[in-house]
């Protein structure tokens, strides 16, 4: 019970830690944004998603490289997604009084990117399994290569494309140029190692925890690595909201997931060498990412406008699937395959 604490505490700890580099980082990222003249929904979707993206970026990098544990990378990123998608948008819609309002260029461009991003990953996934199976039992596994890697990575290579254009479009002549940007771009870089070492907690918690209770890393990557590595996506996105900014707010939280999807995984895959996935735990959770954003893109649509009530019902599902969670580590649902 004593080590259940430790490693519990460890967890609060990475978050902390996370969130004291993430705020330098985003912070510093804005400004240089600001800097150089980048329209909002850009700075949304590109600057401030890289930055707040870093520690989900890190969270595979770290289990790769110094864990050896690549499905616990993933479903850090497969989680996280889900508690963007959920939580962000409802915790930004309360905190103002009119809701959250979307545009359509987020509802006909940036939400419908990040389903063919989430399309993307798992068509990657399938292949690894069909193209390079690996000797199992029930479980359907296969060993994502880095050319597999590729497809996504060419797919975010479209998206930034995408964003240059609207870039080139924009009037920039009335942006606000910052007199220390050479101190910005060191907070940008100080908050790097920050998040790495947050992160590392992170991961090294999920692990211990996973063998403190006899239950695969992979849940507690889709839990507490994902809740803590996402702290700062919803730090971001309601600042925004607050501030009147409900167009970078939601952009943050697709620029942010399609950055997490289409580079981080893709990334881990590219700096590990081929790496085995089990298509049988990642596609039921990625089909839970999938009817949560139908539910989101739903709610936006509705009015362009996600309200206190939907804001909720978002809360909801995240609760639900928590549950399930619970219930599947408990053998009560099976849905999620081991082996």
């Amino acid at each position: 019970m004593l080590d259940v604490l430790l490693f519990l505490g460890l967890a609060a700890l990475g978050t902390g830690v996370t969130w004291v580099g993430s705020t330098w980082l985003e912070r510093s990222s804005e400004r240089i944004g600001v800097h150089y003249g980048l329209p909002p929904v850009v700075q949304g979707a590109i600057v401030a998603a890289l930055g707040s993206s870093f520690p989900e970026l890190s969270s595979v990098l770290l289990s790769v490289l110094v864990h050896g544990e690549f499905e616990l990378g993933v479903a850090a990123i497969v989680g996280s997604a889900v508690f963007n998608i959920l939580i962000i948008p409802a915790a930004a819609g309360l905190s103002g009084n009119t809701g959250l309002t979307a545009d359509r260029d987020l509802v006909y461009k940036e939400a419908q990117f990040y389903m063919l991003s989430v399309a993307t990953l798992f068509l990657a996934f399938a292949f690894a399994v069909i193209y390079y199976p690996t000797e199992t039992g029930t479980a359907l596994k296969g060993n994502m290569t880095p050319m597999l890697a590729l497809i996504p990575l060419a797919l975010y290579g479209l998206y930034v494309f995408n964003q240059y254009q609207d870039t080139n479009d924009y009037d920039s002549s009335h942006h606000e140029r910052s007199a220390n940007i050479g101190r910005r771009w060191l907070e940008l870089l100080a908050g790097l190692v920050v998040i790495l070492v947050g992160v590392e907690m992170l991961v090294r918690s999920a692990i211990e925890l996973g063998d403190a209770f006899g239950t695969p890393s992979f849940v507690w990557g889709l839990t507490v690595v994902a809740a803590g590595t996402s702290l700062p996506d919803t730090v971001v996105s309601v600042q925004a909201a607050r501030g009147g900014r409900d167009s970078t707010s939601l952009a943050n939280v697709f620029g942010s997931n399609i950055f997490d999807l289409l580079v981080a995984v893709p990334l881990g895959v590219v700096v590990g060498g081929a790496l085995e996935i089990n298509f049988s735990r990642a596609a039921p959770m990625m089909a839970f990412l999938v009817f949560a954003t139908v539910v989101l893109f739903t709610l936006m649509r509705t009015d362009m406008n996600v309200s206190g009530r939907e804001a909720w019902l978002l809360l909801g599902l995240y609760a639900l699937f928590v549950v399930w969670l619970i219930l599947e580590e408990a053998g009560i649902t099976t849905l999620v395959k081991g082996g």
